[in-house]
């Protein structure tokens, strides 16, 4: 599995699981089995979504689940916390400022 120049994330270890595709401001990508949404968007993107106010980008914070920090939002308007949802096969997911609070 190759890592995209943009990455935030690079995967060290293991890349044995079964591969998940997904799909990232329309563009497909692949995470694997087990993987956070957010370890599946960073390993892909340099961020997860835009500030609200700023305009810049992020990529989560406490990775728990407590800051609020890390939503994104499915290409429906569903919004997830991506530290704690896991990837499913098929999410279509938005790096765009609609995954904000």
């Amino acid at each position: 599995m190759n890592t995209p120049a943009r990455a935030q994330l690079v995967r060290v270890a293991e890349r044995e699981r079964a591969p998940v595709a997904f799909t990232l401001d329309g563009e497909p990508a692949l995470a694997l089995e087990g993987d956070t949404v957010l370890t599946a968007v960073l390993t892909c993107a340099g961020h997860l979504r835009h500030n609200e106010f700023s305009g810049q980008p992020r990529a989560g914070f406490c990775m728990m689940g407590a800051c609020q920090d890390c939503w994104i939002a499915t290409a429906d308007g569903e919004r997830l916390r991506a530290c704690s949802s896991f990837i499913r096969a098929g999410m279509q997911l938005v790096t765009g400022s609609g995954g904000a609070p």
